[in-house]
């Protein structure tokens, strides 16, 4: 059973994306849409997706670029790519490029449905690893456990799972939504400050003691865990 997604749609044809987006409302997930190659690549490293569907003909960036783009910063989301180019080649172009399926135009909604439900059941590339890290913030999710710059860092588990999801959205805003939904569970907000408190307790442990802020507020919107740039 599929639960609620995120879906980041990269398609510069009005008709198409509406149609695509209802469809992914109706079924009842979250779909943002870009019409811009570049924009669409700005998104897809900002904000945390599980599935990207993106359309190879693009203005400012095609969609080859932009799903390398992202396998080179190491973005694991799965790709879709959903495209009126349709030879074998390429296809197989579209793959090697990083993505993880590929749908020729014109297509079928149902058909595109099941295939972003199914990469949707695939863990991401980054899912994978075992140790995660950010500058020198160590996470350790076999032994389950936390480290800068070698000083180990008592977590209790829900901090420990918080820490994760922000490690894995390096560099990208994690929204107060979807920390409720992939932390807690909530999928509604329970009107309280549960977010605000584990940050807070959160930071006090991470980045107090140290010299250099990693966690960060992005104001109105959320929270994002980098090194400074």
């Amino acid at each position: 059973m599929i639960g609620l997604m995120r879906i980041l749609l990269i398609e510069d044809d009005t008709k198409t994306s509406d149609y695509i987006a209802k469809g992914f409302s109706e079924a009842g997930h979250v779909c943002d849409v870009v019409g811009d190659g570049r924009d669409g690549l700005f998104q897809a490293q900002r904000e945390a997706y599980d599935v990207i569907v993106v359309d190879r003909m693009l203005p400012g960036l095609d969609g080859l670029a932009i799903v390398r783009s992202l396998r080179a910063a190491k973005v694991g989301t799965s790709a879709l790519f959903l495209t009126s180019i349709g030879g074998v080649d390429d296809r197989v172009e579209g793959l090697e490029a990083g993505g993880d399926d590929y749908l020729v135009k014109p297509f079928a909604f149902s058909e595109l449905m099941a295939r972003v439900n199914a990469l949707g059941r695939r863990p991401p590339v980054q899912e994978q690893r075992t140790v995660l890290k950010v500058a020198d913030l160590e996470l350790d999710l076999i032994r389950r456990e936390a480290r800068r710059a070698g000083q180990v860092i008592e977590l209790q588990p829900r901090e420990f799972t918080l820490l994760e999801v922000l490690m894995r959205g390096e560099g990208r805003v994690i929204t107060k939504t979807m920390l409720l939904e992939r932390v807690w569970d909530f999928h509604f907000d329970p009107k309280t400050s549960v977010v605000e408190t584990h940050i807070s307790r959160l930071r006090a442990k991470v980045d107090k003691p140290f010299q250099i802020q990693l966690l960060h507020t992005v104001r109105n919107t959320g929270y994002s865990l980098h090194a400074p740039r």
